[in-house]
């Protein structure tokens, strides 16, 4: 259910270190003891025990995990590239933000004015249908919000957020042919509705 811990899960399937970097499930509801006491003092996920240290904060870990594990890098050579993927993992949190926010007020105008920003953000490369040309970290961020968004804003506004957004449209289809993405994919819609139903709306 947790999009930060998705994007930790999607980096490691698709840099192919399934064997190197196992899975614990938490249940956000009633997380263990053990995990605040032994594992992460912060109690959030996800976090990564690596090295005989543990590391949290879901882009702190998708750089991690790129920088310090074997598979093919996830971010390219082109140093305005670089400087473009910086720009957007750093403006992931405030979509994020604005789009949740929406969800009490106008989601059509205001979530869209971010669906917008990923729009413009995809046609500034167009060697790739991805947002750096090719698929990249920057995907990876924000993968399992715009899957969680469209969900949402589908079902309980009746708001199609590729409307008039071709680039992003091409976005999403691709995403979806991506086997180390589409393997940690939303299971339920129904039950997410719902959870965000009573968590941003209730």
């Amino acid at each position: 259910m947790c999009p930060y811990a998705q994007r930790v899960w999607i980096i490691r399937n698709v840099k192919g270190l399934q064997d190197q970097i196992k899975l614990v499930p938490i249940d956000l509801q009633n997380r263990p003891a053990w995990y605040k006491e032994k594992f992460y003092s912060e109690n959030k996920v996800p976090s990564l025990e690596h090295n005989n240290k543990v590391i949290g904060e879901s882009l702190d870990l998708i750089k991690y995990v790129d920088s310090n594990f074997e598979g093919p890098s996830l971010l390219p050579d082109d140093p305005e590239k670089q400087k473009f993927a910086e720009e957007l993992i750093a403006y992931s949190d405030t979509l994020v933000k604005e789009v949740y926010g929406s969800f009490k007020k106008d989601a059509q105008i205001l979530a869209g004015a971010q669906f917008d920003y990923l729009e413009k953000a995809l046609e500034k490369f167009d060697d790739g249908p991805f947002f750096l040309g090719q698929f990249s970290q920057v995907d990876i961020a924000y993968a399992p919000f715009i899957e969680r968004f469209q969900i949402f804003l589908q079902e309980v506004f009746n708001y199609d957020i590729t409307s008039a957004r071709p680039k992003l449209a091409k976005w999403i289809e691709e995403m979806n042919k991506i086997d180390g993405y589409k393997q940690t994919k939303v299971l339920d819609p129904k039950r997410l509705v719902e959870y965000y139903k009573n968590r941003f709306m209730a």
